[in-house]
């Protein structure tokens, strides 16, 4: 993973990820060229969208066009049918985030979690509204530094692997 190599002369305290199978896998191939092993945080898992997981926008559009102009015009606080909303994510996920950079204040760590999870992060860690949250983009497999916490800096955003 070219992620890996990117990361490889950083050094590395940790390295956490959430505890869905595609963010462990990547936790695990940054993690192996520091002989670390990935420390699993569930709170840093994808927001819940209820009965919209799986679906596209398009998808969610088609079905239910009503509630997709809600979404889009409420963005950072629009609750998911039966899931979360994002300020319900961001209380679960922060925390988790901000007890680890506690933990490793002055060292560096990597944390693998999901396009939602990292958009609400960086929109908290940034000062910005969550109504911001789809300004970033959130490839997959893609690399996002920062840097504090005090300020937290944005130095990379997104960058996506070469494929």
């Amino acid at each position: 993973m070219e992620q890996a190599e990117a990361l490889r002369t950083i050094a590395l305290a940790a390295v956490f990820s959430s505890d869905l199978a595609r963010a462990r896998r990547s936790a695990e191939i940054i993690a192996a060229p520091h002989g670390l092993v990935p420390i699993e945080v569930p709170a840093l898992r994808e927001m819940s969208m209820g009965r919209w997981d799986g679906l596209t926008a398009a998808e969610i559009q088609e079905r239910e066009p009503t509630a997709f102009a809600e979404w889009m015009a409420r963005v950072g606080e629009f609750p998911f049918p039966g899931g979360e909303s994002v300020p319900d994510l961001l209380a679960r996920a922060w925390p988790a985030f901000a007890a680890l950079v506690d933990r490793h204040a002055g060292r560096a760590i990597a944390v693998v979690a999901h396009g939602g999870t990292n958009r609400a992060l960086l929109c908290h860690a940034l000062g910005l509204p969550l109504a911001r949250l789809l300004g970033f983009g959130q490839d997959y497999g893609a690399l996002s530094l920062l840097e504090g916490p005090t300020p937290w800096q944005l130095r990379r955003l997104n960058e996506r692997p070469m494929l």
